[in-house]
This record gives structure tokens, sequence and C-alpha cells, in this order.
């Protein structure tokens, strides 16, 4: 098995022995972040492209890495930034694979370090869809942040078309589904929840 064969919710949480929470609105005190002019110009260009393309290709290298990258600027280049980079960490539970994007509190550009964030590009743009194997994502970096760094307790995790985000946290056997999806429009508030994780370091 891979992150990949994580297809449903249901089937992540039998595996791990999971509590699932879809009733909060986790991030609605985030601040937004102001994104650069260089950001702003790349979304405002790239947005109408993406979406007359209408591919995941498209959509990953127009709206989804430059959000991604920004986060890397906002905090002067101190965080990692990985795309469709393997991940092993307990492959005999289905937790190895190559996920879509991986963010880490380390400037280490050949090397992934703790703590991890993950994020899933949605599949045929179904963000439900992706959600299994996001969760089984940020289990494996939750066991990867606990032998590197346990005073890292909370994973965070996103599921994107690049156009909708919707994000995750895991916090010991809970997963926390935000109720709500942030529209690429919103990306000053996409940039705030992104930057959370590192917010301490």
């Amino acid at each position: 098995m891979a992150y990949s064969d994580f297809k449903t919710i249901n089937q992540v949480r039998t595996a791990f022995n999971l509590t699932m929470d879809e009733t909060q609105h986790l991030f609605i005190n985030v601040q937004g972040i102001k994104p650069s002019d260089y950001l702003q110009t790349t979304l405002t260009e790239y947005l109408p492209l993406a979406n007359a393309i209408n591919t995941e290709k498209a959509r990953s290298e127009l709206l989804i890495a430059p959000i991604l990258l920004e986060v890397r600027r906002i905090f002067h280049g101190e965080i990692g930034f990985f795309s469709g980079t393997e991940f092993e960490v307990e492959p005999e539970l289905g937790l190895n694979g190559f996920c879509d994007y991986i963010l880490t509190a380390s400037r280490e550009l050949y090397e992934i370090r703790s703590p991890v964030v993950t994020l899933v590009e949605a599949k045929n743009e179904n963000i439900k869809n992706g959600l299994g194997q996001c969760i089984a994502e940020m289990i494996a970096a939750q066991r990867f942040n606990q032998r590197e760094s346990p005073e890292f307790s909370t994973i965070y995790g996103a599921v994107t078309t690049g156009a909708i985000w919707k994000f995750l946290k895991l916090t010991g056997q809970t997963v926390f589904i935000d109720l709500d999806e942030y529209y690429i429009t919103s990306y000053d508030k996409i940039l705030g929840i992104l930057s959370q994780p590192f917010q301490s370091q």
C-alpha cells in the first residue's frame, strides 16, 4: 500500500484507529498575511489561465506552487519546499509513497526534516476524495515528527484543487477537518493558515 491507496476517510480511520471531528471552524481566528506584489500579480495573471487549461498539472504549476513558495518567502527561505517527493515512514502500514507537496521547518533543500506539513492536490477537482490520502500523509508526518522533533504535537494538512483549499489538523488520534473551504481569492487567509505551523519556529 501507499498514501494514494487510502481512498476514503473511513479507510484511514479504521487503519489507524482515528477519531474524526468535522464540527469546527478551525482557523476562523487566524489572521491573514498580506501577499507580496509578486504573488498578487502571479495569481491575477495565472488564475484565468489555469481555469482555461483546466488540468491538474496547470493548477499545480500556476496556482498551488506559487502560494506554497510564498510561504517560504514569508519566512525568508527558512521553510523547506518539496514537490513530488518520496516520503517513506512506515511502509509496512502503507505510510510510504510520493507526496504532492511537503513543507518543513528547515531550510534544507535536499532532505526532509521535521516538522512536516503535507498537502495533497485533489484529483479530478474532488476535495473529498483527497482527504483519505491527506490524513494518511499526516499520520506519517506525525510519526516522523515524533522521532525527529517530539515537541511538535500538532500536524497540519491540506487538500486543494488549486482554486479551493480545505485544511485539516491532527492532534493525537483526532483528525479535525475544517468546516470551511477557502477560495484562492482569499489568498491572504490561505497564507495565514499555511504559516501557522511555522509561527513558533
